[in-house]
C-alpha cells in the first residue's frame, strides 16, 4: 500500500495526491505537518532529516522531495503518457519540472510568504514590490511557451510538468496581487480545470 506523509493543504502534498488521481492509484495519507503532527518529530525525522513534506513509504521504499516522487510514482505505476520515456521528450518534460521548482518558486516565495501567510518577516514594502515584479516577469516567461504550444507546458499533450506548474499558477490567481493580463496562461488555468485532479488538488482557492 502506498502511503502519502503530508497535510492536504501543503502545494508539494498536492503535487502528490494530483498525480496518484491521474494514475488512479489507491493510497493512505497522514497528516504531518504545520497544525498536525511536527515534521520534527523523530519518528518523521527517521524517514526525512529535512523534516519536510511529503515523504512516501511505497511497500519497504521511502522517498523525499515532491519533484522526485512525482517522477518516481509515473516511472512505477504506468504513467508513461505523462512522463515519456522517449531521452528528448522526458528531457523537455524535466525541463520544465525544474524550472518550475527553481526560477518559478523562487520568485514567488517572498510576495506569496508576505500576502498569504502573512509573515511579520516578509513586510518589507521595497521587497515585497520587486518580488511581485520578479514573479510577474517569469510567469511573463510561461505565458510565452504556452503561446508557443497552444495547450500545454511541455507541448500539445498534458504531462508531468502540468502538475507543478499548474498548482503554481493556482498559487499566482490566488495571490492577492495585481496580475498582469497573459492570456495565454488564464487560458491554460481554464484548460486544466477540465481534469478531475486539477479540480480537487489545485483550483481550489488553497494557495
Amino acid at each position: 500500500m502506498l502511503k502519502i506523509l503530508g497535510r492536504a493543504s501543503s502545494i508539494n502534498v498536492r503535487k502528490v495526491l494530483w498525480l496518484c488521481d491521474e494514475l488512479g492509484l489507491t493510497y493512505q495519507r497522514e497528516e504531518w505537518g504545520e497544525g498536525f503532527t511536527s515534521t520534527h518529530d523523530a519518528r518523521f525525522l527517521a524517514l526525512n532529516p529535512n523534516a519536510m513534506i511529503p515523504v512516501i513509504q511505497d511497500d519497504d521504499f521511502t522517498l523525499w522531495e515532491s519533484n522526485t516522487i512525482i517522477r518516481y510514482l509515473a516511472n512505477r505505476y504506468g504513467g508513461e503518457w505523462l512522463y515519456p520515456t522517449m531521452p528528448r521528450e522526458r528531457a523537455r518534460v524535466d525541463q520544465w519540472i525544474d524550472w518550475q521548482a527553481t526560477e518559478l518558486n523562487t520568485a514567488w516565495r517572498y510576495a506569496f510568504m508576505s500576502l498569504v501567510r502573512q509573515s511579520p518577516a516578509h513586510q518589507n514594502a521595497r521587497l515585497l514590490a520587486a518580488a511581485c515584479k520578479g514573479w510577474t516577469y517569469t510567469m511573463g516567461i510561461l505565458n510565452q511557451q504556452l503561446q508557443k504550444t497552444g495547450r500545454y507546458v511541455a507541448g500539445e499533450r498534458f504531462t508531468l510538468a502540468d502538475i507543478p506548474i499548474g498548482l503554481s499558477v493556482n498559487r499566482w490567481y490566488e495571490t492577492p496581487l495585481e496580475h498582469a493580463s497573459y492570456p495565454a496562461v488564464r487560458a491554460y488555468y481554464e484548460r486544466l480545470t477540465g481534469r478531475d485532479g486539477y479540480v480537487k488538488w489545485g483550483r481550489n482557492g488553497t494557495p
